[in-house]
């Protein structure tokens, strides 16, 4: 069973809006530290925004703050990102990353499992 399932990902216009989910199978991992990542071709994958188990702390990249809203639902086991104002530069595989521990939000170094990626392209 994979552990991570992304969703949501799509093809919309410049300012228009997506909300991507993260689907986390396993209790283990199900109140995990979460994050979004993403990769645009051939550049380095880049964080985008994490939350903590309780939803008590988020942490956003620059280019995002403001436009983007990552929230969590234990209950369902599943992590979303609200993507508002889309920009073409947002065009990217979107990744969701979890892990047990702690540790920086952005350092992609210590997340343990990975999702396939979903893709967010946006047009000008």
């Amino acid at each position: 069973q994979v552990p991570l399932v992304e969703s949501g990902g799509g093809l919309v216009q410049a300012g228009n809006s997506l909300r991507l989910s993260c689907a986390i199978n396993g209790a283990p991992l199900s109140g995990s530290i979460t994050a979004w990542f993403r990769q645009a071709g051939e550049k380095e994958r880049e964080f985008v925004a994490g939350i903590s188990r309780s939803s008590s702390h988020t942490y956003y990249a620059d280019p995002v703050k403001g436009r983007f809203t990552i929230s969590r639902d234990n209950a369902k086991g599943t992590v979303y990102l609200q993507m508002n104002m889309l920009k073409p530069e947002d065009t990217a595989v979107y990744y969701c990353a979890v892990r047990r521990f702690g540790g920086p939000y952005d350092d992609r170094g210590t997340y343990e499992y990975w999702g396939q990626g979903t893709q967010v392209t946006v047009s000008s």
